[in-house]
């Protein structure tokens, strides 16, 4: 585990051992088992989640009662409720493992005395932060600008590895289609 996240880190941020081990020891391991929940609406969110294995996803219940999911995440990714984790405010979306998902977890406090520990750190989890944004925008221009069957060939061609590990029905609710169009285009390919 130490290893995979000092990998991870290393990628944005020149750490040392010493630094490693240090946050690392700040961090905590769960394994959730399929279909928990990491987060439940109306509960605030207080970790912020590394992947170290599995695959979550983030959605919300629409007024109708269906779910919309809006946020897949795997390993080696970062996975929160951004809004209520920084603010410490209930949430209004669900986290859940799509699959049995460990997990290394760190709170907000925990993260921001690490901020104030190693400065390197702010930095890594800066450029983190605006990959996860650059993703929203990209996702959001891809869902503007292209029609259902266009969306779901980017969505294959770039993260060709969840459409093995999530279940079709989630997928089509991520590209806000139905289960039996995405039947159909998948067939068609």
């Amino acid at each position: 585990m130490k290893e995979q996240i000092k990998r991870y880190f290393n990628r944005y941020v020149d750490l040392n051992d010493i630094e490693i081990d240090m946050i690392y020891s700040k961090l905590t391991a769960k394994t959730f088992q399929k279909k928990e929940f990491l987060l439940k609406e109306n509960t605030v969110c207080r970790y912020n989640y590394f992947i170290l294995k599995g695959v979550i996803r983030s959605f919300y219940i629409d007024k109708k009662g269906h779910e919309k999911i809006t946020q897949f995440a795997i390993d080696n990714w970062w996975a929160t409720n951004m809004e209520s984790f920084i603010n410490e405010t209930p949430s209004t979306q669900y986290i859940q493992a799509i699959e049995e998902t460990t997990v290394l977890y760190l709170s907000k406090e925990t993260l921001d005395l690490l901020y104030t520990e190693h400065p390197k750190l702010e930095r890594l989890f800066r450029i983190i932060t605006e990959n996860m944004l650059i993703a929203n925008l990209r996702k959001s221009d891809v869902f503007l600008q292209m029609r259902s069957k266009e969306r779901y060939t980017f969505f294959a061609e770039k993260l060709p590895n969840f459409i093995q590990r999530v279940p079709q029905y989630m997928i089509a609710s991520y590209l806000e289609i139905t289960p039996e169009y995405l039947s159909e285009l998948k067939k068609a390919k």
